[in-house]
């Protein structure tokens, strides 16, 4: 079964302790949570503060994707906040092992972020490093779009490098996943699907969850 992590960027933020209690009453499994900068991409969401009180709402995986430069500036105040997993995007690391290492060193799972114009090839150096790459399937820094067609490929790309490099990372596929093209993109070889709009957005958030799972 596929890792379920709703994005709550598409949550109501009037009522985000109401959708939480949704979440932890679901079948997902990991809170996916996107912090923008509105420098590395055109928006800004939230931060250490709103992540801090998430993650006294749930007992399960705060997964905190981090669209914003210097991200090693905050990685300490982020896993203070109670981020289990941290994922920085290629694009705004220039010295990646360093920011890998020290993600890790805090105790915290390691991810990388890709843009859609990035080649998976660049990450193989550092794939035996991390534990997940996030492969973005729309323009990053606004919910709701259209996904990617040709993320497809690059999944399947990525799935064959990962055997080759003995990684063990999982592959997250973070933009307009649906349940009409879930089964697709698990096929390609992905193990964690981010869904926002399709679960918030939904007639019934819960029931939408687990048909997601049963993928």
């Amino acid at each position: 079964m596929p890792i379920i992590a709703p994005s709550l960027l598409s949550a109501n933020f009037l009522q985000l302790q109401d959708d939480c209690d949704l979440l932890n009453q679901s079948e997902a499994d990991w809170f996916h949570l996107d912090v923008m900068d509105g420098s590395f991409v055109p928006n800004i969401s939230f931060g250490i503060p709103v992540i801090a009180q998430i993650r006294k709402a749930t007992q399960k995986v705060c997964d905190v994707h981090l669209m914003i430069q210097h991200p090693e500036l905050l990685t300490e105040a982020f896993h203070k906040a109670g981020a289990d997993i941290l994922t920085v995007h290629y694009e705004a690391c220039v010295h990646l092992h360093r920011n890998i290492q020290q993600i890790k060193g805090l105790g915290m799972k390691a991810g990388v972020a890709i843009n859609p114009h990035t080649p998976v090839q660049l990450l193989k150096p550092i794939l035996p490093d991390i534990d997940l790459v996030c492969v973005m399937s729309v323009n990053p820094g606004f919910g709701g779009q259209q996904f990617i067609p040709g993320t497809l490929a690059k999944i399947r790309e990525l799935h064959q490098l990962i055997q080759e490099t003995g990684s063990s990372a999982l592959i997250e596929i973070d933009g307009g996943v649906t349940l009409e093209n879930a089964a697709a993109i698990i096929a390609a070889g992905a193990h964690v699907l981010v869904a926002g709009n399709t679960v918030f957005k939904s007639a019934d958030p819960v029931a939408t969850i687990a048909l997601l799972k049963r993928i």
